[in-house]
């Protein structure tokens, strides 16, 4: 029996970080957007759950014959850009990359890496059908879907350009005091420590998991948020979506999308 799924990260928010992220976003950083797509005006604004290092909104603008557009607007608000200020810009050149590919990647509409017009560094993409699934009727169906769209992704020849992977260094002290297997640990650590291993090197996303997935009519619609994508090993994909899994569903579910995968 699998574990029943949590309040997904990133839907429920402490109010400052609910007020950078999802408040509406300033007068210039909109006109700007409006200017960069040639629209007269803004006809709604609304923003979306689930990120916790951007503001991700949805804006819908109107054109001076009346017609309307929908886009996807990213800023980077928040002060940890200070540490990654790659970010925006390695964001914009994956998505020029992606451009055509047989990955259903948004596409790039505008940029401003830096935040020299828009405010803030910012991205705007093309909105993709669909919507993330974090209560699958079918968990099976749903695992394997997953699994079976990281070959794609890791297949595509994108190998210039791109920054080379590297492991985000540990957010707590370990191993944890609770742990029953504190040696385990500590294999684990020395691991992270060494060298890394020596595996082919792909295009990865670097942050694949069911919240940046979309699901339509059952099946996967589109793959959003590449700020992070890099040159790395397969399993650094893997390892990633599974440990958002575990979270949600249990281990035993992410056993299966491990298994549906190495199959």
């Amino acid at each position: 029996m699998s574990a029943s799924p949590q309040t997904p990260h990133g839907y429920d928010l402490e109010p400052d970080l609910a007020r950078a992220l999802r408040g509406t976003p300033p007068a210039h950083a909109l006109s700007w957007l409006c200017s960069e797509l040639g629209a007269r005006q803004i006809a709604a604004v609304q923003p979306l759950d689930g990120g916790t290092s951007s503001a991700v909104h949805r804006v819908v603008l109107e054109s001076r014959t009346g017609s309307r557009l929908s886009v996807i607007m990213r800023r980077y608000v928040l002060d940890w850009l200070a540490e990654e200020p790659w970010t925006p810009s390695n964001e914009a050149t994956v998505l020029r990359l992606l451009n055509g590919s047989a990955v259903p990647a948004p596409q790039l509409l505008a940029a401003d890496p830096d935040g020299t017009s828009a405010g803030a560094p910012t991205i705007v993409m093309s909105v993709l059908p669909g919507r993330v699934d974090w209560r699958p009727h079918d968990l099976d169906s749903w695992l394997r879907q997953l699994a079976e769209a990281l070959p794609a992704v890791h297949d595509l020849p994108i190998t210039t350009g791109l920054r080379k992977f590297e492991p985000y260094a540990p957010e707590k002290h370990l191993p944890p005091k609770w742990s029953a297997f504190p040696a385990a640990w500590e294999r684990a650590i020395e691991l992270y420590h060494g060298p890394q291993p020596q595996v082919p090197q792909v295009f990865i996303h670097r942050d694949y998991h069911p919240g940046n997935v979309l699901w339509s009519s059952g099946g996967i619609s589109g793959i959003v948020d590449w700020p992070s994508a890099c040159l790395g090993g397969a399993g650094a994909d893997v390892g990633h979506c599974r440990a958002n899994i575990i979270r949600h569903f249990g281990l035993d579910a992410a056993d299966r999308f491990l298994r549906i995968w190495q199959s």
